[in-house]
């Protein structure tokens, strides 16, 4: 029996990418800042054993080009990916992970205010029938509906809203507003952005009061772009394995690909979500699991040590995940960019990501520098024995770094 994992720490960067500094991210470090951070700190310093233990301390040292660091040898496959494609987003950095690197950037919509362009908000409001809308500029989520939710609460009008990311959002109160309407909202919104190439849409569904605040909610939705050609999703679903998305895995590949999409909200409901799906995935699956809260709940949110935290959580789960794998299954972790806590501004960051994987009987090396996000899912197409994808070099392949 063959089975993969795949979890994916959003945002979890280990370092300015070589091309940094045309993004304005010229060293930025999500883990080695927020490292920093801890031990700068009076909560002392960040303790990572189990993702240590599978090599992350030594690829963040040969991302930097230091010396290893004085721990133990590891006993993972590990080593660290940059990313071929332009940008610093989350489909971008999925897509090609599992074998799509796009040749063409996604759509962005220039900084500051009135950011969008009047025929997108003009057929947003006529099609959504809508009074008008509030925002229209570059916003932390967290601050966009603090600043407007009373005036959205009076108006009716939804809370428009962007980032240094493709994507377009929208935020609106759950239940003045209406879940299910915000929803129907977006998927309007969806097929207008199609024309700008924008490569999400988000629905940022809120509740609470002038008087008491603000706070979003978990029911989120993202409305992506379809990957523009076939992923590792779509070859192990050919070829007759389940794919089993966890979280918003599924919404970022619009669905493709995916047999079962298994909603989770906050990391430990994620993590108990992707050990029940392991335990009942058969041969030739694929279980794929976003971990959002690293990047939306403490990246965005500049929060250094409550990303610390979170990691140490993760961390803690971790030999759950390795009791529960079985002979012939495999582990990946990595991420998609980096949103370092410490960097100005509250967009994500052009960094290179993590790859870390282990298995039953995989005997532990070094993988080295990976040319693109790509080796990963090649690594998850050669340990499933499928064909190869259209981009990507497999490190399972490899008998030395």
């Amino acid at each position: 029996m063959r089975r993969a994992v795949w979890l994916v720490l959003d945002s979890f960067g280990l370092g300015a990418a070589p091309d940094a500094a045309d993004y304005g991210d010229a060293g930025a470090d999500t883990y080695g800042h927020i490292a920093a951070a801890c031990a700068a700190a009076a909560r002392g310093p960040l303790r990572l054993p189990e993702l240590e233990r599978l090599g992350l301390a030594h690829a963040h040292a040969l991302a930097h080009g230091l010396a290893p660091p004085p721990l133990a040898a590891p006993q993972g496959l590990w080593g660290y990916a940059q990313e071929r494609a332009c940008g610093k987003d989350t489909p971008s950095g999925h897509w090609e992970s599992l074998g799509v690197v796009l040749q063409q950037p996604l759509g962005l919509f220039p900084p500051g205010d009135a950011c969008f362009p009047p025929e997108l908000l003009e057929a947003l409001v006529r099609e959504g029938g809508l009074p008008g809308v509030l925002g229209n500029c570059h916003a932390s989520g967290t601050e966009i509906i603090e600043r407007l939710g009373a005036a959205h609460l009076a108006s009716g009008k939804p809370i428009v809203y962007t980032s240094a990311d493709s994507v377009l959002q929208i935020a609106a109160h759950e239940e003045a507003f209406g879940l299910q309407r915000l929803y129907a909202l977006c998927t309007v919104a969806r097929r207008l952005c199609d024309r700008w190439n924008v490569g999400r849409v988000i629905a940022r569904p809120f509740i609470g009061s002038p008087a008491q605040g603000f706070h979003r909610t978990a029911h989120r939705h993202d409305y992506a772009l379809p990957p523009p050609a076939p992923t590792l999703l779509d070859a192990v679903q050919t070829h007759g394995g389940e794919v089993i998305a966890v979280g918003k895995m599924g919404d970022i590949f619009a669905q493709r690909g995916v047999t079962r999409s298994l909603p989770a909200a906050g990391h430990a409901a994620l993590f108990d979500t992707t050990l029940a799906a392991l335990d009942a995935a058969g041969d030739g699956a694929l279980v794929a699991t976003n971990f959002v809260d690293f990047d939306s709940t403490y990246g965005h949110r500049r929060d250094a040590l409550g990303y610390a935290a979170a990691l140490e959580a993760f961390d803690v789960r971790l030999p759950e995940l390795w009791r529960a794998l079985r002979p012939g299954d495999l582990a990946v972790l990595s991420a998609d960019h980096g949103c370092d806590p410490t960097w100005r501004g509250s967009d994500h960051t052009r960094e290179a990501v993590p790859v870390l994987a282990w298995g039953p009987g995989l005997a532990p090396r070094a993988l080295g520098r990976r040319k693109s996000f790509a080796d990963i899912g090649q690594s998850l197409a050669t340990h499933l024995r499928l064909p190869p994808l259209a981009a990507g070099r497999s490190f399972l392949d490899e008998s030395c770094a």
